[in-house]
């Protein structure tokens, strides 16, 4: 009875939502707060002004365009709920499971991209000889040998959500080879061994990387987070420096913080959403769990940290973030990483707890700050932060590319900045010298 229930209150949610916001724009308030808020800041660029820095802003548009959605289409929780529960109607991909076994006898399954619900395969349209022009006239020619590789980490508690199918289907019609990364006992893959993947361990995405790109040598390889699975990504970049098989990550909506993420009261209809994720996984695999731990007391968590801390560190928290924290071996990092965050997203911290600092020091780790777009959603016609996104990939490989055709991997930057056009993003940080190269730390 309850599970019926609770079906037919999943089935009316949407439509009693738009009543909801029927009702809000009746309000003569509510009126208000539209007009208000139509009109959006532009996205703040944080981080150290390099030359890929500076690259990025003269030739990667959509960093200055955001054009998001005004409310009410672009309230901060509409946003989140369609990104994570409805998405977008039309083509659906179509994927094939590779079952990763790994070192400890677990199991991982990656998922490629193999065509859309159109009839259209993946490598059909072949990426040799495409030009991609930009605003700075020049094409961008990293990817004209073989089709680049494009790895997709979901949430850290699993399955495909709208959002990263939609981000999935643009990167397959743009002519990547499309990936996806389901950790132990997610989307359907089954648990051999008792034991989940930690927040921010990276062990398995280690090997999945490997595998990867054993399956395309030749081919640049690139990988996106979304949202909590940031968590083993940025991980994974610090605990293997220049010695990763990426090129280039970035990150939307990532946790940038986990011990801070756990210990943040999440607004309730998040809380139980995520909550009821975790459950799942762990009910459908309970009877293997009860000989090394107390499954009903896990069960009975009311919070994402209780949870955690009774499904892995039972005796001390503290310590288990100094092993998970996902910024542990930030230094370490040692290729582009861009984050995408928004000020009004309701599952993360407030802004001002963003390592700003991090981003204006550290030559890696570039920072998109926008004041709408809520939690993966950065809505327009299509999602912006998916269009950010692939073209940030473009242009940092092209300038990649041409600093090593140069002999010159990143040049030092001058101490004079570059006049802002009226509408541009900025660059927040103060001015320095960087040579750009992997520092070959590990």
């Amino acid at each position: 009875m309850a599970v019926f229930v609770w079906d037919c209150f999943l089935c009316f949610l949407p439509s009693l939502l738009l009543f909801l916001l029927c009702l809000a724009l009746r309000w003569p308030r509510a009126g208000c707060w539209t007009r208000l808020t139509v009109r959006a800041a532009e996205p703040r660029f944080i981080c150290k002004p390099t030359a890929l820095a500076k690259y990025l802003l003269r030739h990667c548009g959509s960093l200055a365009k955001p054009r998001l959605a005004p409310w009410p289409r672009g309230d901060p929780h509409l946003q989140t709920l369609s990104s994570l529960l409805w998405g977008q109607h039309g083509d659906t991909i179509q994927f094939s499971r590779d079952n990763l076994l790994l070192r400890d006898g677990g199991i991982v399954a990656v998922d490629w991209a193999v065509g859309t619900g159109a009839g259209e395969e993946v490598g059909r349209k072949r990426w040799e000889g495409r030009k991609e022009y930009h605003s700075g006239g020049k094409a961008l020619g990293y990817f004209t040998s073989t089709p680049p590789v494009l790895l997709l980490i979901p949430q850290s508690w699993g399955g495909m959500t709208p959002h990263l199918k939609a981000l999935c289907h643009q990167a397959v019609r743009q002519g990547f080879y499309v990936v996806v990364f389901h950790p132990r006992g997610t989307a359907g893959c089954p648990l051999t061994t008792a034991r989940l993947t930690e927040f921010g361990d990276p062990a398995d995405l280690e090997q999945a990387v490997a595998y990867i790109h054993s399956r395309h040598p030749s081919s640049v390889l690139v990988a996106v987070s979304e949202g909590s699975g940031s968590g083993i990504l940025l991980s994974y970049l610090g605990e293997h420096g220049s010695g990763t098989y990426l090129t280039a990550a970035a990150a939307i909506s990532p946790v940038l913080q986990g011990q801070l993420w756990f210990e943040t009261a999440m607004p309730p209809i998040y809380r139980w959403g995520a909550l009821f994720h975790r459950k799942m996984q762990l009910r459908r695999y309970a009877n293997s769990f009860r000989a090394v731990l107390d499954v009903d007391r896990a069960l009975g968590s009311s919070s994402l940290r209780d949870f955690e801390e009774r499904l892995f560190c039972s005796s001390d928290w503290d310590s288990y973030w100094e092993r998970n924290e996902p910024l542990r071996d930030a230094d370490e990092v040692a290729v582009p990483v861009l984050c995408i965050c928004s000020r009004d997203d309701p599952l993360l911290p407030p802004a001002s707890t963003l390592p700003i600092p991090l981003f204006q020091s550290n030559p890696y780790f570039l920072l998109v700050l926008t004041d709408k777009g809520g939690h993966c959603g950065f809505t327009m016609e299509a999602s912006w932060s998916h269009n950010v996104v692939l073209e940030y990939f473009r242009v940092a490989a092209d300038f990649l590319k041409g600093e090593e055709r140069d002999g010159a991997r990143w040049a030092t930057m001058t101490r004079r900045p570059r006049p802002q056009a009226p509408g541009q993003s900025r660059v927040d940080a103060e001015d320095g010298n960087f040579t750009w190269k992997r520092s070959y730390t590990r």
